[in-house]
């Protein structure tokens, strides 16, 4: 995975927190990319999980856009509900190689800020319900947990329903 910037993930992340007077704290736990999992490891309920995926959304055959959809840690994205917001032919998941580049970090670490300039950032309703958000801070192995209202104003997500599934 190349970086997009000289500094890494981790620290950009870092510093935009720090810059934006952000609270937050860092929480150190045993490599784990997996949501349910490192929620308990965390010792929250995986709805508190701020979970982010790297989408392709194709307007028209030749027009596509990336979008970073982050829903809760107990939830899916609703890629037919992504497709009808953008009036897109499909929205899918990004390959791997590409949603890494795209994303500053390997897959299972992607944060839920859009850090870089092509990618469009939205989040369900649901994900700003909660009065705390974590999320994998760029590592497997080391996490934020920060005020939901932090993260809505640093963040600035376009908020529309796209989760699926209920509650585990």
């Amino acid at each position: 995975m190349a970086e997009r910037r000289a500094t890494s993930t981790y620290d950009e992340l870092l510093d935009l927190l720090q810059r934006s007077g952000a609270g937050f704290e860092l929480i150190d736990h045993e490599p784990m990319g997996t949501t349910e999992v490192v929620s308990a490891m965390r010792g929250h309920p995986a709805a508190h999980a701020a979970k982010a995926l790297m989408l392709v959304v194709k307007l028209d055959r030749k027009a596509r856009k990336y979008v970073l959809a982050v829903v809760p840690g107990d939830r899916r994205v609703d890629l037919d509900a992504v497709r009808r917001f953008y009036a897109a032919r499909y929205a899918g998941v990004c390959e791997t190689e590409t949603a890494e580049r795209l994303a500053g970090t390997a897959s299972g670490t992607i944060l839920p800020f859009a850090l870089d300039p092509q990618v469009e950032l939205i989040a369900d309703p649901s994900v700003l319900a909660q009065p705390r958000l974590y999320f994998n801070a760029a590592r497997l192995d080391r996490s934020v947990r920060m005020a939901t209202d932090d993260y809505a104003r640093i963040a600035r997500p376009v908020v529309h329903p796209i989760a699926t599934g209920g509650p585990a």
